[in-house]
This record gives structure tokens, C-alpha cells and sequence, in this order.
């Protein structure tokens, strides 16, 4: 039996999981009231926007998987919008960078989290708009507590804000001070925008058109409009040091809606586990997956330097096979087949020594050469480069890496059977200042774009960045479905793999896998400014066997020991075939729970 922290949770009414207890109250009452697992899911998205505004916000990223409960397959909701019109490599170069600033109004792609809520809501939800929102707006309106994290956070970009954002000090820095923790913090210009959004389409008659209705009213009115007459003028310091103005129009949001695809697969095990496409970071699990398809991991010990070493030493080949083969499907050619094949993965795993590698190695595949050497090459000439250190960079991760906090992450089951897992992230109050009057920042996700040509990430109008957001699903041998994720940036599906090897190979339960100590590399190109790259980099957590950290050191891992809990922010909820609903939630941050019955 292993140590948790607190009980798996078990019922057959509904679970609800998620990055913050109040965001997991409101989706099970939600449930409570007779909403499905996709009504809950969109009510504790927007409440996460006012709970985590360091971590997440409306005009950011939501990509999410859904699973209901008659279908055999789950299916992506994408809402990772594309670059705008004006975001070319030649305008950027122009302006003198070499990388997208980690942060300002050049980082900016189309807003793509709302939509892809709307979307969701409309065809499998069934409650109104309004009714969906209202948590939102009430925390909004008259207060959330604000989280420690979050006043961190604020207070470390203060003056920053007063003297060049003066938008988000309006709204982070109410009567020009920073928030206390624990204190009630309110927003009440983002109240206004969602009583404003309700009353627009109040009018129009039947559930779905109103959601359409509402969707037209992001994309094409006012709130739309706000955002282009700010852009028009604004430019603002970001992370290079300098003033830029940003490219993104009201024309370039109404151009673009949400969508579906079909989810990407693999077989391990007995278990068939799915993640989102290749501009997405998913299929990294499951490259991990196959290259550790033949390994006995059901024989090692799951806190043991060999479990950590192989699983450690097969990231870090998906993760150059990321960096230089993955991209936007829809606008470049990628070798999915051949790099979720079991042959490929197995062809990797022979280059996995009992030493760490100190090595980018991306797959030197047919027709494909040319984008490995680019990554090896983009490798070398940034470990050469002066870090950029300007404010807002990067993504907010934990604690041990560039600044508190990260993203966010929820799962629901309903007791029908219908699932959600999502992974919302960007419009981080850190990395873009707040349009005036919306109470919400624009997203920086473009900053995961390469401002060279001819590669899947180069950056190009249209065309989706590679994100890091990575929500999961999984089914066992037994039918049981599991919907799990977590925030994180390049740790996501490094933290869900070491989860689910642990649930697949050693039984644990959902709570035991989560609180089992986690481990994580750096020896990747980071998706964030500066994209650094740490050889042969690993954390680990300090409740990992003094032995096994050593041998770690031995085997030539650069080891870097964590403080106790602060690794991973895992959440999970499963359905058995007969109707056992279960869930768990990370302690780390003492922020995540789990609600069920």
C-alpha cells in the first residue's frame, strides 16, 4: 500500500476534479443540480479564470478532451487559435528580435479558450449561458480569496505594472496596492464584460442559438471591438526590453472558431490511451509509451533509479522528436505514423544506455533530415546566446523553476458516463497587460513560434503554435475510463507519464499514483523565452529513497533535488464499466481537490 495524502475518492453521482477547491465546489454543484459533466466542466473553466488569474484567463488557451459516455472514442475540442494575419517571420525580424518575447503584445495569437467553451457548451451541455457563467460573474463581482501564489506574483510586477502596464495595475492593484492574501479580491471590470456578453444575447431564442449568439458577440462585437481599438495604439514593454506593438485585429478573431479532431492513440499495455494532435505536446506520452513498450516496468520499483531513469531517458527522445518534427498538422507536414509507430519507438529505446544522455538526438527520419539538424542547430546557437531576463517571461511554473504557479487543469465525470478533460492556460495576468475595460490580459502563446523558415514551428499567419497543454484519457483492460492531467508547461507529460506507468504497472490507485514522488528533465529546448536547455538535467522530489537519488547522480544524471511537495499538479477522475465514479487531486500547492459522491 502506498502513502497518500488523503483518500481516492469513490461515489456513482459525479466527480469533479480540478487545480483549485472552489473551481471543484462549483462543478459539483452544478452536478448537483442536474448539469452533465460538460455544463460542470464550463462553469469551473470561467471560475478558474477568477480564482488563478495568474495562470489562466478568458483570452487565452483551452485545449480539452470530452468523453461521452455512448461514444467509444474520445474527441479534441482545439482551442489553441492560430497566429493573426500580421504574424510573420519578416515583421518580427523586422522589429530586430531573434525569438518572440515571452511576453506584450507580440506574443499574442487569436483567443481561443472561450470559443472552444462556447463550443463544448452548446452541442453536449445543457444549460443556458447565463446559468453557466453566474459562478463566474459572482466571484468576479463580490470577491474570490486570492491565493498566496497569486499575490506573489502581483507584487513582484507592481511597479512594473504602475510604470508600464497601467491597465493591469487597475485591475491587480486595487486602490494601488497589492492584494493581501486570503483576502477577497475582486474583478468587477470582467463581471461587466460577462453580464454584458448574458444581456446581448438574452433576446435570442433557444439554448444553442444563444451560445452562437454569444460566441458572434466574443468574435465579432464589442468585446472583439475593445481589443482591436486597444491594439490599434497600444505598445508596450515585454520581455525584450523594448516597446512593441502587436499585430492581432478583430478581423483576425472573426475569422477563427473552435473545432474538433479526432484524438491520436496508442496501445500499452492493455490500455489504450489517447492525447491531442501534434501541435498539441500529447503525443510526447505517447512516443514514451511505445519506446517502453517491451520494458519489464511492472518488475521495477516505481520509486527505484531504474523506473526513473528509463522513463527519464525515453522523454528526453520524445521530446527531441518535439522539437524537431512537430507542428500544426493542418499547415505542415509531420510524420505521425512513423513516430507513434511501435517500431520507431522500440528503434529509440535501443539508444537508451545506463547512463544519461547529455545529447539532443531528434530522429533522423527519411525526407525529414533537415528539421532534426535545425533543432541541434537552434540547440547550440541559444546555449551561445545571452538569456533574455526581461519581465513577464516565460510561462508561470512552479515554484522551483521561473515563478509561482503555472496553468490550470480540470476532470468531471458525470453519472452518465460523460467525461471532460481539460487544460486551460494563457491570458496570465504576468504576461500581457489587461484590455481596457475587459478585466482580462491577451495570451502569449506565440511565443513558441521560431522566427526561422521552413520548419513545423516556424511561425506563419494561420498557423497554431505548439503548445504545451496536454489533457489525457485512458481506458483499461476492463473498460474502466480515466480522465487526468495537469498544469506544468514541458512537465505536463512528464509528471502524466510517471502517473500512469505507476497506475498501468503497479496498481496503484488514482491518489497513490498522483502523491507517489515525481521527477521531471530540463534536458529539452523549453517552449518558453528564452527556450532554454539544461543536458542531462533531473529533478527529482526529496521523497524519492536516498539510494535512488544516488544512484541517479551515478548514472550521470545533473540531479537536482526539489523541496518536499512541489513538483506536479496532477488531477484525475475515472469511471468503471458498472458505474464506480472515483477521483484524486495533488496536494502540492494545498490548492487542488477533488468533490464527489
Amino acid at each position: 500500500m502506498s502513502f497518500t495524502t488523503r483518500p481516492e475518492l469513490s461515489g456513482t453521482f459525479g466527480m469533479t476534479s480540478s487545480t483549485h477547491w472552489i473551481a471543484s465546489a462549483v462543478g459539483m454543484s452544478v452536478l448537483e443540480r442536474g448539469g452533465n459533466a460538460y455544463d460542470a466542466a464550463v462553469a469551473m473553466g470561467f471560475t478558474l479564470h477568477v480564482c488563478e488569474p495568474h495562470l489562466n484567463g478568458p483570452l487565452g488557451d483551452m485545449p480539452a478532451m470530452i468523453w461521452p459516455a455512448d461514444d467509444d472514442q474520445p474527441t479534441m475540442i482545439c482551442g489553441q487559435a492560430t497566429a493573426p494575419a500580421g504574424a510573420t517571420i519578416t515583421h518580427y525580424r523586422d522589429q530586430g528580435l531573434d525569438l518572440i518575447p515571452g511576453s506584450g503584445l507580440l506574443a499574442t495569437v487569436i483567443p481561443g479558450a472561450f470559443d472552444a467553451w462556447m463550443l463544448m457548451l452548446r452541442d453536449h451541455g445543457t444549460w443556458p449561458l447565463a446559468d453557466v457563467l453566474a459562478p463566474a460573474i459572482d466571484y468576479a463581482r463580490n470577491g474570490v480569496p486570492m491565493l498566496a501564489n497569486a499575490t506573489a506574483a502581483i507584487a513582484g510586477l507592481a511597479d512594473f505594472f504602475r510604470d508600464e502596464w497601467p491597465t493591469s495595475a487597475a485591475v491587480w492593484l486595487p486602490d494601488n496596492a497589492v492584494p493581501k492574501a486570503g483576502a477577497l479580491f475582486c474583478n468587477p471590470d470582467l463581471a461587466a464584460t460577462w453580464e454584458r456578453l448574458c444581456a446581448e444575447v438574452a433576446g435570442t431564442t433557444g439554448r444553442e442559438a444563444q451560445i452562437d449568439a454569444a460566441r458572434k458577440v466574443f468574435s465579432q462585437g464589442f468585446i472583439a471591438q475593445a481589443i482591436d481599438d486597444w491594439m490599434r495604439d497600444a505598445h508596450v514593454m515585454d520581455a525584450s526590453g523594448a516597446r512593441h506593438k502587436g499585430v492581432l485585429t478583430g478581423q483576425d478573431m472573426a475569422g477563427w472558431s473552435a473545432s474538433y479532431e479526432p484524438a491520436l492513440t496508442v496501445r500499452h499495455a492493455g490500455w489504450q490511451v489517447y492525447k491531442g494532435g501534434f501541435w498539441s505536446q500529447g503525443p510526447v506520452l505517447l512516443q514514451v509509451l511505445q519506446t517502453l513498450a517491451a520494458d519489464p516496468l511492472a518488475a521495477m520499483d516505481p520509486t527505484g533509479p531504474q523506473f526513473v531513469h528509463l522513463v527519464t531517458e525515453a522523454l528526453k527522445l520524445a521530446f527531441a522528436d518535439r522539437e524537431a518534427h512537430y507542428g500544426d498538422p493542418a499547415d505542415a507536414e509531420i510524420p505521425a505514423e512513423i513516430l507513434l509507430s511501435r517500431a520507431h519507438g522500440l528503434e529509440r529505446r535501443a539508444l537508451i544506455t545506463e547512463r544519461a544522455s547529455d545529447q539532443l538526438r531528434p530522429s533522423m527520419l527519411h525526407g525529414f533530415e533537415g528539421q532534426a539538424d535545425a533543432a541541434v542547430f537552434r540547440q547550440r546557437w541559444l546555449a551561445k546566446r545571452a538569456d533574455n531576463t526581461g519581465p513577464g517571461i516565460g510561462e508561470p511554473t512552479m515554484g522551483h523553476l521561473k515563478a509561482p504557479g503555472d496553468t490550470v487543469h480540470l476532470d468531471v465525470v458525470d453519472r452518465w458516463g460523460n467525461m471532460v478533460s481539460a487544460t486551460p492556460s494563457g491570458g496570465w495576468l504576468q504576461s500581457s497587460p489587461v484590455v481596457p475595460g475587459l478585466g482580462m490580459p491577451l495570451n502569449s502563446r506565440a511565443q513558441m513560434f521560431w522566427l526561422d523558415d521552413g520548419l513545423p514551428s516556424s511561425l506563419a499567419p494561420g498557423r497554431r503554435p505548439r503548445t504545451t497543454l496536454s489533457p489525457s484519457f485512458a481506458r483499461g483492460p476492463d473498460g474502466t475510463r480515466v480522465a487526468f492531467g495537469t498544469p506544468g508547461g514541458d512537465q505536463q507529460d512528464q509528471w502524466q507519464s510517471a502517473f500512469l506507468l505507476r497506475l498501468i504497472h503497479h496498481g496503484m490507485n488514482l491518489q497513490e499514483a498522483i502523491d507517489a514522488p515525481l521527477f521531471h528533465t530540463e534536458h529539452l529546448q523549453a517552449s518558453f523565452d528564452p527556450r532554454g536547455f539544461r543536458a542531462a538535467h533531473l529533478l527529482a522530489e526529496p521523497a524519492f529513497p536516498e539510494a535512488t537519488l544516488q544512484a541517479l547522480r551515478d548514472a550521470g544524471h545533473d540531479l537536482q533535488v526539489a523541496a518536499p511537495w512541489s513538483a506536479g499538479r496532477l488531477t484525475a477522475v475515472s469511471r468503471r464499466p458498472d458505474g464506480l465514479l472515483r477521483a484524486a487531486a495533488t496536494p502540492r500547492l494545498m490548492q487542488a481537490y477533488a468533490v464527489g459522491r
